[in-house]
């Protein structure tokens, strides 16, 4: 039988699974945008843990690696911000909705920073 976890829960278990902080709030976030389904009525929302195995699985290997191997060792992975948590990568506004083309607020610091001197 598939086993359940409560969000709470899940948020523990994610944050050993990839030895990383995972808060509620991104578990919350998973089932918000069907990265993961929501199990349960009446305010006990619970997930499966095969699926968040599945959804973390990607992110327990070293993602450098994986993202040189794709795109090649001309990646400039400071620009990866990989050191930042995902509350310091969505101020404020950045959750409202679902948006392909959004940057997080870091790497447009950057390029404005570095840049806009030139012009």
């Amino acid at each position: 039988m598939a086993e359940l976890l409560s969000i709470k829960e899940a948020s523990q278990w994610a944050t050993e699974y990839l030895d990383k902080n995972v808060t509620t709030s991104n578990i919350s976030y998973l089932i918000q945008y069907g990265c993961i389904k929501r199990i349960g009525d009446n305010g006990s929302t619970q997930v499966l843990k095969d699926e968040l195995i599945d959804y973390y699985k990607d992110q327990k290997q070293n993602r450098q690696d994986t993202w040189k191997d794709q795109l090649g060792d001309d990646l400039n992975w400071a620009l990866s911000f990989e050191q930042y948590k995902e509350a310091e990568t969505t101020k404020h506004v950045h959750r409202l909705h679902p948006y392909k083309g959004k940057f997080i607020p870091q790497l447009v610091e950057y390029f404005l920073d570095s840049h806009t001197d030139k012009f």
